[in-house]
């Protein structure tokens, strides 16, 4: 897969894809990143990228030339004919587990990043962008956003992690909360690990999950039972 991030703060992203899952993703050829710094396709000697917003309020938009600029200069250098454009905003489509797949499935995935109060509408259009939010709250930018998608679907990708069955037991992605886990020791400070566990008895073992994964979310979510 290869993920374009179109960003004003391209230094946010050098940690956190460096480590864990994806590092080793990266390692083995599975995911290439590539960082676009919207600034660079901004023409005047300061390298603006944000301005007042028409009509008078607070906060800065970010402007429609250098977003646009930039994505065009990707278009072009690595041949993407059709490119669909994940715009992160609150305003967006609630992100999901199903949302993650349904990405991990690309072979390119675009991210842009808002930040400041926002972008201008003219750039969202002109690029036919697909909005995504990780919630219903404002954070200053969609780099950390950007940051959990990327987590979220690279971990997906064949060959990302050693136990592809383990990402698929994983919370959301059979419609429920996932189930306990327990690890040594067997007890802790008078806390035992469940006999059922200790059992050997697989199909047992296997009924307690689904019961302890359907008790969790009819406890905790119950909108997802319906």
């Amino acid at each position: 897969m290869q993920i374009h991030i179109l960003t004003a703060f391209p230094n946010l992203f050098y940690g956190p894809l460096d480590e864990s899952i994806i590092k080793r993703a990266r390692d083995r050829d599975i995911v290439h990143f590539h960082i676009h710094d919207i600034r660079e396709f901004s023409r005047d000697k300061h390298h603006t990228v944000d301005d007042y917003g028409y009509g008078g309020g607070p906060g800065m938009i970010l402007k429609p030339e250098p977003i646009i600029r930039c994505a065009e200069h990707m278009f072009e250098e690595y041949s993407i004919k059709e490119p669909r454009v994940f715009f992160l905003t609150p305003q967006g489509e609630q992100y999901t587990q199903k949302k993650a797949i349904e990405l991990a499935q690309l072979d390119t995935l675009i991210l842009l990043c808002g930040h400041y109060k926002g972008v201008d509408e003219r750039a969202r259009e002109y690029l036919k962008t697909e909005d995504i939010s990780i919630g219903d709250y404002v954070l200053s930018g969609g780099e950390l956003p950007a940051m959990v998608i990327i987590d979220s679907v690279v971990r997906l990708l064949p060959g990302a992690i050693s136990d592809i069955e383990s990402a698929e037991g994983d919370s959301f992605h059979s419609g429920l909360l996932d189930h306990p886990h327990y690890t040594r020791p067997e007890e802790y400070k008078g806390m035992r690990v469940p006999d059922v566990l200790l059992s050997g008895h697989h199909a047992k073992i296997e009924e307690w999950r689904k019961q302890q994964s359907l008790e969790r979310t009819r406890q905790r979510r119950k909108d997802l039972l319906t």
